[in-house]
């Protein structure tokens, strides 16, 4: 993987929820590496952190969540730390999603084609893009100093609330007394940190007041050339419009219309041209009739066909990155089998970068480079997808090797007993211990870290452990790796 370009990385990522019951523990010091052509994917139970991770990603996570701690690094910049301004220009442009209900995510009483071509509609003033682009740097600037402060005034107030929610506990006087002196110096410490920022952003404010006005100037000299030279253009054509013979008025007429179709897509994205982009797009997706599919509500369409345009609409603005949140979960196998083999398409031809987001190792064994599989809101073993299905190390990875049906192995599926832990309360130790048949005392006491298996392999499991006995893996894995590797030579 050295030699890859690395286009994400997300290091010790912890992400929480406030609820009525207490702080959920969402997301546990979770680090992977995103690399240029590559598909990384994530597998585990519902609710082991996985959608929550890609929604992080894409800046779209609930307002009761709360950032720990971490970072998610694109492009040099931190996306933790960034402004709903510039977020703006990623989301969808530069990292795109395609979500697990392809009809919730449609609007139903709106034509495929209106939702296909929303996105380029809306960004369709050309010149309005240009001053955006040239204003770009200096409003960012000003804009992630504001966010910065807002990040930290959340972190205060998360450090109040923590305190206090302890110090409710006690429900004494001098309990009481301390949530009001916390409470007071909270609120000098916002007002002091708020100053500090303000004053940091008033020459980044007067920057981007000086820049505006002069994009503003350069805009509209690039307009008025583009306009001289599209009048001089047409001037040309009208005179030998008139000085030409009948037979070829035709042509000349041709050249005016084809002259002021030139000039009106300089200057912004007409709506022939947004459907002419998105009848590409949808054949690219593998939707036939696309003229005729253009004009139909989602109703119209099945599951499959519903996903391939969710699919179109994700890749209207050409992202590099695609996170696939669970996108075939509600689709029958022949037509999951068919989307799959698209998604693998469409990222060879576009060299993207993709996250695919699973519960179904199936699905994994069919798109993987490398596999993380997430428990409880931690990864507790990552590598290639070969040594994940050949050689699994984690208990859990075990467990759900275990319970997939196949039509080679005879032995009986076993399913996992138990339910995830309530992350309200995270149990102590290795998260899978109370699930686990090969749980020893460790785990009850202390979270293993990772252990290296190979370069690209680790695993969090006290089962790599030195010290540890040695245990084999249940036999259902052990003899589906046998079948496979057979079949292979």
């Amino acid at each position: 993987m050295e030699n890859k370009e690395k286009v994400l990385s997300v290091n010790n990522l912890v992400i929480n929820f406030k609820t009525d019951n207490g702080l959920l523990k969402a997301v546990r010091d979770v680090s992977f590496d995103l690399y240029r052509g590559e598909t990384l994917c994530i597998v585990g139970e519902s609710g082991s952190g996985k959608s929550v991770t890609s929604k992080t990603i894409m800046g779209i996570l609930a307002n009761n969540a709360i950032i720990e701690g971490g970072n998610i690094i694109y492009r040099g910049e931190n996306l933790l730390e960034i402004s709903e301004d510039e977020f703006y220009k990623i989301r969808g442009h530069k990292i795109g999603m395609i979500f697990q209900d392809p009809l919730s995510s449609l609007n139903p009483i709106v034509r495929i084609g209106k939702q296909i071509t929303e996105a380029t509609l809306i960004n369709s003033d050309k010149l309005k893009l240009m001053y955006n682009d040239l204003i770009s740097d200096d409003l960012i600037r000003y804009k992630n100093n504001l966010a910065k402060m807002k990040i930290e005034l959340n972190r205060l107030e998360n450090e109040y609330e923590k305190a206090a929610s302890e110090l409710k506990n006690e429900k004494t006087s001098e309990a009481k007394a301390k949530i009001k002196e916390l409470k007071a110096k909270l609120k000098e410490d916002s007002k002091k940190l708020k100053a500090e920022y303000l004053e940091a952003s008033k020459p980044l404010k007067e920057k981007l007041t000086v820049t505006k006005k002069e994009a503003r100037a350069k805009v509209k000299v690039y307009k008025e050339e583009k306009t001289l030279e599209h009048k001089k253009i047409i001037e040309e054509l009208k005179q030998e419009l008139a000085n030409t013979s009948d037979d070829r008025k035709a042509e000349v007429k041709a050249k005016i219309n084809a002259e002021n179709e030139r000039f009106e897509n300089l200057l912004m994205i007409t709506k022939a041209e947004a459907k002419r982009r998105a009848l590409e797009i949808m054949k690219e997706v593998g939707i036939p009739q696309p003229e005729k599919r253009f004009k139909q509500y989602p109703f119209e369409f099945s599951g499959g066909m519903r996903q391939r345009i969710v699919i179109a609409i994700a890749l209207t603005a050409s992202p590099e990155i695609l996170i696939c949140d669970e996108p075939t979960t509600a689709l029958d196998v022949t037509i999951q089998a068919q989307i799959l083999e698209l998604i693998n398409k469409i990222k060879a031809e576009r060299n993207l970068s993709c996250i695919f987001i699973t519960h179904d190792l199936g699905v994994v064994a069919n798109m993987a480079d490398r596999v993380a599989v997430m428990y409880a809101g931690k990864i507790v073993e990552y590598g290639t997808s070969d040594e994940i299905f050949y050689d699994p190390r984690h208990p859990y990875t075990w467990a759900l090797l275990s319970s997939i049906p196949d039509i080679d192995s005879k032995e009986k599926l076993e399913s996992i007993p138990g339910t995830p832990p309530n992350m309200i309360y995270p149990p102590k130790g290795d998260a899978f211990a109370l699930r686990s048949r090969y749980a020893m005392n460790i785990d009850f006491k202390e979270e293993p870290p990772f252990f290296k298996v190979s370069d690209t392999h680790y695993a969090a499991t006290w089962l790599l452990d030195p010290r540890a006995p040695k245990v084999e893996m249940p036999k259902i894995v052990s003899e589906r790796i046998r079948i496979s590797l057979g079949k292979e030579e």
